[in-house]
């Protein structure tokens, strides 16, 4: 029986390691944290449940392949509830209101009547929502071994999701928002995505949440990342956390195993590294082994840049008539790194009771960070008192914003927690904090880079930093796309 040897437990490697262990493989995963799950989590402050992760599942909906891949690895199951998304979000600003339904000619509808002179901007946005809820991810086998007939069996995914990434080519979010005369449209576009990425992202997004595929599992991100451990360890795998890699040992053009920064060696036959890519490029591997079009994103910063966020999370003291789910409203503004933010939202999570206390509300507020504001956050987190009086500030300013929007929550506000870029960057080693991977601007194709370490002949990689701009269906793929690499070198059959 072969050992292969994973590093990193979050969707990616745990997805590796049922997968394989089904095959008929020995596997081990060494993850540094004390739970699984990377950056599928969630936690408690005060006996509060924080959750990190999951918005909306996409690619969730039932019979499609992801679901049934989630299903397998134990993240979903019969027993798990969805709460059904929808809407995507509000926003009211402006003078006036619109929501993203489920029901997207609800939606159209809205549109039209609040802003009539945008008919043709606004045809051609749901023409191609439309289109984007075609898009499924391909999980049979990695992109780069499908052939011709592969190809042909996605059906309205090769027909429609072209034509919609076509039909917004060389077109930005905020580009997006600016093709609507009515300012209530064009503010309610630039909440949900970075302002420079692809204007087909938010579409497709949204597309997510009208074809069905982006509702909401029970319990939140931490309960899923535990489930797909059980199922793993329920496998036969072994999973050891508080244990990190410090390198991949390297024999000529193999790999013998891993080295642990306690400084034991693990033998193996294979390994798989499912980090944060440019860890896994300056730590478990030199950065010479990085694949080329990997290589080229991460030094390409024109057109490939990341993103984070600053996050609060709040507690009420009472319920509320904020709506479940996600609103976004034109506030007096919010001053971050001396940049003025005046669109603010929040997460209600009132649609999950296993989450939320009896007769208590949760909030969560969040706001997009990138370029020299992160670095403001790794060069402040130097000074630990200072860092977290700049959380706080932050924290509190933004519990002003709310309780002005929502006058019922004044005096009940509390805020329970703040987390930073430098806070994914510690946890998860993530890249410069991101949460994501690389953000293709408008004038640039995304990339997906092929799992394999040319190099290397027993080594491979997954995650989300191999497709796109990451996110959990990528990363999972990313996990049964290492899997088969191995199970067809061996000559066995994937399972």
């Amino acid at each position: 029986m072969k050992k292969v040897i994973i590093v990193g437990a979050g969707i990616s490697g745990m997805t590796a390691g049922i997968i394989l262990q089904n095959s008929g493989f020995e596997t081990e995963i060494f993850e540094k944290n004390p739970v699984p799950g990377g950056e599928l989590t969630g936690w408690k402050r005060n006996g509060i449940y924080i959750d990190n992760c999951i918005d909306y599942l996409m690619c969730s909906k039932k019979g499609s392949a992801m679901n049934e891949l989630w299903h397998e690895i134990g993240m979903l199951d019969d027993s798990v509830k969805m709460f059904d998304k929808n809407r995507f979000f509000t926003y009211k600003g402006h003078g006036g209101e619109i929501t993203y339904w489920r029901d997207k000619e609800r939606t159209k509808r809205e549109m039209l009547e609040l802003s009539p002179d945008d008919k043709e901007a606004i045809e051609k946005f749901f023409e191609n929502v439309t289109r984007a809820e075609s898009m499924i991810m391909p999980i049979e086998k990695p992109m780069d071994k499908m052939g011709p007939r592969d190809f042909m069996k996605l059906g309205d995914f090769i027909k429609n999701i072209p034509a919609a990434q076509k039909a917004y080519q060389g077109v930005s979010v905020k580009d997006l928002a600016n093709s609507f005369k009515s300012p209530v449209l064009r503010g309610s576009v630039m909440n949900t995505h970075p302002e420079m990425t692809q204007a087909y992202s938010f579409i497709m997004s949204y597309a997510m949440v009208t074809s069905g595929s982006g509702d909401i599992p029970e319990g939140g991100s931490l309960a899923a990342a535990l489930r797909i451990a059980d199922k793993y360890r329920k496998a036969g795998g072994k999973l050891n956390l508080n244990s990190p890699v410090k390198n991949v040992k390297i024999e000529g053009k193999t790999a013998s195993g891993i080295v642990l920064e306690s400084g034991e060696e693990v033998k193996a036959d294979y390994v798989i590294c499912a980090t944060d890519a440019n860890h896994t490029f300056t730590h478990l591997l030199p950065a010479e082994y990085m694949p080329k079009k990997l290589k080229n994103c991460f030094d390409d910063k024109e057109h490939f840049s990341v993103f984070s966020k600053f996050h609060a999370a709040f507690l009420v003291d009472g319920k509320t008539t904020i709506p479940e789910d996600t609103t976004f409203w034109d506030s007096e503004g919010l001053n971050v790194w001396g940049r003025q933010i005046t669109d603010v939202g929040v997460i209600c999570y009132d649609y999950d009771p296993t989450i939320t206390p009896e007769g208590k509300t949760i909030l969560q507020m969040k706001i997009f960070q990138y370029g020299d504001e992160v670095d403001k956050w790794f060069e402040l987190s130097k000074d630990r008192e200072k860092y977290e009086a700049k959380k706080n500030e932050i924290a509190e300013a933004m519990k002003v914003l709310i309780e002005k929007q929502f006058p019922e929550t004044e005096g009940k506000i509390s805020v329970i927690d703040t987390w930073t870029p430098v806070s994914y960057a510690r946890n998860c080693n993530a890249y410069r904090g991101a949460y994501m991977a690389f953000v293709a601007d408008k004038d640039t194709k995304t990339v997906t880079t092929p799992g394999v370490v040319k190099k290397l002949k027993n080594v491979f990689l997954a995650g989300q930093w191999l497709m796109g701009s990451g996110g959990l269906p990528p990363a999972t793929a990313q996990g049964k796309y290492a899997a088969w690499r191995i199970c067809k070198k061996e000559g066995v059959i994937c399972k």
